[in-house]
């Protein structure tokens, strides 16, 4: 079988995410010439942004000498980095076994109908982003989904986990 090689292409309609690279530099201080350096430089960043954006990851490589080959195929492999701005709210649908076997697909179709986005994509309005994990820890509340770092909701079905959503959007608008 034959390997095709896509080449990366730009749109160059796309006007790229501006942020201040300076906001960098005590970072790139702190980790320059260190051994291991390159998972804190990645969440040091993100840290800063909310996602990594490309001029970041070119600025790291150009002030530490680490290769952007590495810095994405770090950045790619785990999946607590992002490569594109998330929404304010996190969406963690569960798919771990005690999930699946409760239904969890439900949820996730549910969700991605209500917010009009596939997994792993933000909403228009910056509000949500919608995830597949594989795991949250609370199995005995299965189907799960988290938004957050810790609003937890269990015993979901697809309409509860919709309204769920629904009220944090309503909280939102009125609170502006």
């Amino acid at each position: 079988m034959r390997v095709q090689r896509l080449a990366l292409q730009l749109d160059k309609n796309k006007i790229a995410e501006e942020v201040d690279l300076n906001l960098l530099n005590p970072l790139i201080e702190k980790y320059k010439g260190k051994k291991g350096n390159l998972i804190p430089l990645l969440q040091g960043a993100q840290h800063i942004y909310g996602f990594i954006p490309d001029s970041v990851f070119r600025k790291i490589s150009d002030e530490t000498g680490v290769s952007l080959s590495d810095m994405y195929g770090v950045a790619t492999f785990y999946a607590q980095f992002r490569l594109k701005p998330a929404g304010k709210h996190i969406i963690k649908v569960c798919h771990g076994t005690a999930c699946h076997v409760q239904n969890a697909t439900a949820i996730s179709e549910a969700l991605k109908e209500a917010l009009g986005v596939e997994e792993g994509e933000t909403t228009p309005d910056k509000m949500f982003t919608l995830e597949s994990v594989a795991c949250l820890g609370c199995c005995s509340l299965a189907p799960v989904m988290m938004i957050g770092e810790n609003d937890t909701h269990g015993k979901l079905t697809g309409a509860s986990a919709v309204k769920v959503v629904k009220d944090i959007k309503t909280k939102e608008i009125e609170h502006g």
